[in-house]
């Protein structure tokens, strides 16, 4: 997929124009008198990013003195861009921070809002095979990463369930997709985020069971995605990452307020979601209800919910660099007040 990003000025004229990355006027937020700021995703642009989309072609970071580039991570991930202060800000997840902040050297890097409240991630399989139930694993076919923490979560679950997770069979995920990986049989299960994954198979028709992991065990309702923030920056320039915060807290707030204008903008900045318009406009609806749910302000991190879920990787020691501190690596201190 080609990499883009999109200037404030000019999808905010005209929601049908994107540049490429090499295409941008680099200048424009200069000339304008703006400071300029670097977004990185986490990968290509989807539904977990149209808040900071939507930031951008409402004229939230304009107001606020500011011009966002939002561009895709290189190889080494967008942790490592915002780490080396190639990016101000970038997308990341909980479990990749635990990994970024390990060992006698941890990356200078905060998490600074959740972008959806909940985890959504659990397993899909279809309808009617009795995998609406970790225990039913049993005897099928499960697509795995083989990772560590992946195995660990699912060994949890299962035997929380009453099963024996030795008889769940393991077969390397080759899975482009959950619709086809499902319809062609060639799994029985698969791992998904169901915001994105889950509502494919709903829009394809497929019918599914699903289970959520975080209602099989709550430490598994752990942050991801979330906004991450180079240490430095923050540290140096405050007023300015707390107004970055403020008008992407208005972008998420504009996105769940307004789901099909939110998704329209999303499709402006990434033509190549167009192709996909209804599985992006009810995946739009989906993330409505979950940017915020039940919290009192968007972003906002639960402190006991951070650290159980860090506390768990220690306990299985399952971060390679070593234990780290349940309480480090979060911050609300950037949000706006609710």
């Amino acid at each position: 997929m080609k990499r883009r990003h999109i200037t404030a000025l000019l999808l905010a004229a005209a929601l049908i124009l994107s540049l490429t990355a090499c295409g941008a006027n680099k200048t424009g937020g200069e000339e304008a008198g703006l400071k300029e700021l670097t977004f990185v995703l986490d990968w290509t642009p989807n539904t977990n990013h149209t808040g900071v989309y939507a930031a951008i072609a409402n004229g939230y970071f304009e107001e606020v003195g500011l011009s966002v580039k939002v561009v895709q991570p290189a190889e080494d991930g967008a942790e490592m861009m915002v780490a080396s202060g190639q990016a101000q800000f970038g997308v990341s997840a909980q479990g990749k921070m635990a990994d970024a902040l390990g060992g006698a050297s941890p990356m200078p890097i905060t998490a600074v809002a959740a972008v959806l409240q909940h985890n959504t991630a659990g397993i899909i399989s279809r309808k009617g095979e009795g995998l609406d139930r970790p225990k039913g694993m049993e005897g099928h076919k499960y697509a795995t990463w083989d990772q560590a923490v992946e195995k660990a979560v699912l060994r949890q679950v299962v035997e929380s369930d009453g099963g024996d997770f030795d008889q769940v069979e393991l077969i390397p995920s080759t899975v482009t997709d959950a619709v086809s990986g499902l319809e062609s049989r060639s799994v029985d299960a698969i791992w998904v985020f169901y915001g994105w994954e889950g509502i494919a198979c709903q829009v394809a028709g497929l019918e599914t069971d699903f289970f959520a992991l975080k209602d099989i065990d709550p430490v598994f309702d752990y942050y991801t995605p979330i906004i991450i923030a180079n240490d430095s920056f923050l540290e140096e320039d405050a007023d300015t990452a707390k107004a970055f915060m403020a008008a992407v807290s208005k972008g998420y707030q504009f996105a769940a307020e307004h789901p099909e204008e939110a998704a329209d903008i999303l499709m402006a900045a990434a033509p190549e979601l167009k192709d996909s318009r209804d599985l992006v406009l009810a995946s739009q609806q989906y993330l409505a209800e979950q940017y915020t749910a039940d919290a009192s302000r968007w972003g906002e991190i639960d402190p006991e919910r951070w650290s159980a879920y860090f506390t768990w990787l220690n306990d299985h020691d399952l971060l390679e660099k070593g234990d780290i501190d349940p309480n480090a690596g979060f911050t609300n201190d950037f949000l706006p007040e609710a």
